[in-house]
């Protein structure tokens, strides 16, 4: 078998090649057709196939795994440590499910969930899916407003939340800020269910918010029967961040997104039930909820749940997670081996960690300098690969469960199966052969585990992503890139992130790769911002790895970028920064750089710690503008 006879089957005879990969999960009543896609650009994938991703998670491995560890919920910020086995997983979803129940949730409505990454975040949403609810995972920490926007659009009947978070060993309040969006939410949820975790003091509105341990304890031996689904019901309900008020909801489907994550644990991932995977995110963005909750556990693996830095209480304690609980896949982001890189190298040998076969990282592009640097200190495979909020899984990566095939720097690699991906011109929508650049695009179908649609706007869904490239009907990432001979995609930036300086056509990425190749430049991010005589200029954010240095440096990075790519994409501005604002995969949120930059609204942007950096920025701004 080869990966490219199999991309090309997954492509041109779908229902042979998804018809074999679905019978990796438990089907309570077999699908009528395998892909219903009558109506472009909407498929349907498994149609009248009876399902349910929290059986295939969990239920369907007590016969053989019971006594497996199928969760650890580790946290740093406040020394605990806990392990589940299937069995008890089992018991605790059931548990959080009869609460719901007992609170009138039932099949198709909406739970809210606002949490940090402790166990009972997952029992929360497993327990959602059992009873064919729908969840809306939003990141803990999320600021009000934004949280508001997300309660207003959902509509959830029920959200579930703990007092607080923590980070740095300091509580982040958050029933505070869930009470404050629900006062300017429209919608009013009609249970608040709270995790108590003993780190703030908190007031509670009696009739709305219920204590979580007193709850559970009133249903300590329900037990739930599943809720079998159609494999087109909808799982749940991811936001991105938009340039408006109105964040996108991203729709996922059930069985299809079963389906998919089923698959790349084999092809892409390589991981075999009865091991441990560890995904450093959050389930607050898609990677936490494909490959912190989902994926493994329908794979029968064990999964880690991580709560703080990979700094606290030292730069080993991923490494001592790898070495204890003997992980074989880890999954983490770019920026967090960056992190580590600053850190002494001591702790990357000090642990065993013979069991890990590969470190995955995704979230941004990955550099050649953090590849090597990274490669060379654990000794392990660096793979990178590269997806989105709306595909729910790898787009692009190597199927190294499928043939051996060689990676390359700067390229997460060949499209992932039921991927038909395509480089066209922006202009003329004519499709580009290899080393040209264009945008990427995806040609529907697109495969299972994608997004349906946008939640409650089918005309948003097909206007954002399926008619941006003129007379043509294809799914566009809003990525730059270009392809190599051998089908090897690279990424070049976004599309609305290129900047248009007199004329000339400049990536934001082309100017960041530039720039960092100075020593003294720890990370680096470049945005376009109005000019009035050029229309866009160019000016640079710079994190620089030595603060005490930095006389000379914006001088020095305008001189590399005319040294590497001429003085027509010299940045106007070059701001010394001790952060950047970003999601928790590692993206850097550019658009809210932009704003601030051009003393616009930053709108939806992600955390109160995101708005604590870019206050700082606007303060480096003030004292030097834009000219």
């Amino acid at each position: 078998m080869s990966y490219k006879s199999e991309h090309e089957r997954s492509i041109q005879d779908p229902d042979s090649f998804w018809g074999e990969q679905a019978k990796r999960i438990h089907w309570e009543k077999p699908f009528k057709q395998v892909l219903d896609y009558s109506n472009p650009p909407f498929a349907k994938w498994f149609e009248g196939g009876l399902t349910n991703i929290c059986f295939n998670a969990v239920d369907r491995h007590l016969a053989d795994r019971a006594d497996q560890i199928a969760l650890v919920a580790v946290s740093t910020e406040t020394n605990q440590e806990k392990t589940f086995t299937f069995k008890e997983l089992y018991e605790e979803v059931n548990r959080m499910a009869a609460i719901y129940q007992a609170n009138g949730v039932k099949k198709g409505d909406r739970v809210l969930i606002y949490m940090p990454m402790v166990a009972q975040a997952c029992f929360a949403m497993l327990a959602c899916v059992r009873i064919g609810a729908i969840h809306s995972v939003v990141f803990g920490g999320f600021a009000s407003h934004s949280l508001a926007s997300r309660i207003d659009d959902a509509q959830p009947k029920m959200i579930v939340t703990t007092e607080a978070g923590a980070r740095g060993g300091k509580a982040v309040p958050y029933k505070p800020l869930l009470d404050e969006a629900i006062n300017l939410a429209t919608c009013k949820p009609e249970k608040v269910l709270i995790v108590n975790r003993g780190l703030i003091e908190f007031t509670t509105v009696a009739g709305r918010d219920l204590d979580y341990a007193a709850e559970r304890q009133k249903h300590l031996h329900d037990l739930v029967p599943i809720e079998w689904v159609d494999a087109t019901h909808t799982s749940y309900i991811l936001y991105t961040s938009g340039t408006t008020g109105k964040p996108k909801g991203v729709q996922r489907d059930t069985g299809g997104y079963a389906v998919a994550l089923a698959s790349s644990m084999d092809h892409i991932f390589c991981a075999k039930p009865g091991e441990t995977f560890f995904c450093t995110s959050d389930i607050g963005w898609v990677v936490g909820h494909g490959y912190i909750i989902y994926g493994p556990l329908i794979h029968g693996m064990a999964t880690i749940m991580y709560e703080g830095t990979p700094l606290r209480p030292d730069a080993g304690i991923w490494w001592e997670l790898v070495e204890k609980y003997k992980v074989s896949v880890m999954f983490s982001a770019p920026t967090a081996a960056r992190v580590l890189k600053k850190q002494d190298p001591a702790f990357l040998t000090k642990y065993d960690l013979s069991s890990l076969r590969a470190l995955f990282l995704a979230g941004e592009p990955l550099d050649e300098p953090t590849a090597t640097w990274i490669h060379g200190a654990i000794n392990k495979p660096i793979v990178d690969n590269y997806w989105q909020t709306e595909t729910g899984w790898p787009t692009l990566a190597i199927q190294r469960g499928v043939e051996v095939m060689p990676h390359k720097f700067g390229s997460p690699g060949l499209p992932s199966f039921g991927f038909n991906m395509k480089l066209l011109d922006d202009a003329n929508a004519e499709e580009l052969g290899p080393n040209k650049k264009g945008v990427i695009v995806i040609e529907g179908p697109l495969p299972p585990g994608c997004m349906q649609t946008v939640w409650g706007d089918d005309k948003r869904f097909i206007s954002t992503y399926w008619e941006t490239i003129p007379g043509k009907t294809v799914y566009s990432t809003f990525d730059w890139g270009i392809k190599d001979d051998d089908g090897y995609f690279f990424i070049l930036g976004r599309t609305d992130d290129v900047i248009n300086v007199a004329g000339h056509r400049l990536g934001t990425r082309e100017i960041e790769e530039s720039i960092s190749g100075h020593a003294n430049v720890s990370e680096v991010a470049v945005v376009g911002i109005e000019d009035k005589l050029k229309g866009q200029a160019a000016i640079a954010f710079v994190i620089p790895k030595d603060a005490s240095n930095t006389a000379t440096l914006e001088a020095e990075c305008m001189k590399t970028v005319d040294s590497t790519l001429g003085a027509i994409a010299r940045p106007g501005r070059v701001y010394i920064v001790t952060a950047l604002p970003k999601t928790r995969s590692g993206k850097i949120v550019r658009r809210a750089l932009q704003a601030v930059a051009e003393g616009r609204d930053p709108g939806d942007i992600s955390t109160m710690e995101d708005q604590t950096v870019l206050a700082q920025i606007r303060g480096v701004i003030e004292q030097r503008p834009p000219t």
